[in-house]
């Protein structure tokens, strides 16, 4: 395993990134950044109706669904159209990427934090509305348990396989998917910056390394793709 220093280093930055928010008591610097970043869009968004109502159009589960197109766009544009993998590979690729994504999330929400989003924490603030109330479109503003941010780790999961397995280009495209993506459930309240930045980038970071940079994905891949109907499995052109 000569990545495996590399991955240690992976697994120590995720670590020392969940610590920080960890520790700390009231989460240290993380609740000062992430307090002044509600505000101000929750400030913003009260004090002009239409950037509201762009916030509910952002978080409704149909521009989730924009979100799956995109990512979904791109991996067709890099696997088929470039030729890069026969159907069958991509087909394998796609479905152990989705299996492991859940796993991972999964896995943190088993971590030993539990709270609610700011929308929520702050409910009884005066200063603070919610954006499903200000625009009066019905709209993803709040999350009892918001910790890892769940959206944001699927997504940066996607990132991560464009990484290993479509190149530099690739993963830009899938970086900046992420970011778009992720922003909307940051600005409306649904989670806070640290849910994404802290929770999700750490588990990320510690579990992906582990699976994607050995030979596990690969030897899973290939048990996949043995499981296919024969004609699936036909030769790359």
């Amino acid at each position: 395993m000569h990545r495996l220093p590399l991955i240690i280093a992976l697994n120590l930055l995720g670590a020392g990134l969940f610590f920080s928010w960890y520790l700390p008591i009231n989460h240290g610097i993380w609740s000062a950044v992430d307090t002044q970043i509600f505000f101000f869009f929750n400030h913003l968004a009260v004090t002009h109706p239409g950037f509201a109502t762009v916030l509910a159009i952002t978080n409704q589960r149909l521009f989730d669904l924009i979100s799956l197109l995109a990512m979904g766009m791109l991996f067709a544009q890099v696997f088929l159209r470039q030729r890069r993998l026969g159907l069958h590979e991509a087909v394998a690729l796609g479905l152990v990427m989705l299996v492991s994504a859940v796993v991972l999330n999964q896995l943190g929400h088993l971590l030993p934090v539990s709270h609610a989003s700011p929308s929520l924490f702050y409910r009884d603030n005066p200063a603070i509305m919610r954006i499903s109330l200000l625009s009066g479109i019905p709209t993803k503003d709040a999350s009892a348990d918001s910790f890892p941010g769940d959206h944001g780790m699927m997504l940066m999961v996607f990132t991560a396989y464009m990484l290993k397995y479509a190149g530099r280009k690739a993963f830009f495209i899938a970086l900046a998917i992420t970011v778009l993506f992720s922003l909307p459930r940051v600005m409306i309240g649904a989670h806070w910056l640290s849910d994404i930045m802290v929770g999700s980038l750490a588990m990320v970071l510690m579990g992906m390394s582990w699976w994607l940079m050995t030979s596990t994905v690969d030897q899973l891949i290939a048990r996949v793709i043995l499981l296919m109907p024969p004609r699936l499995r036909r030769v790359n052109q």
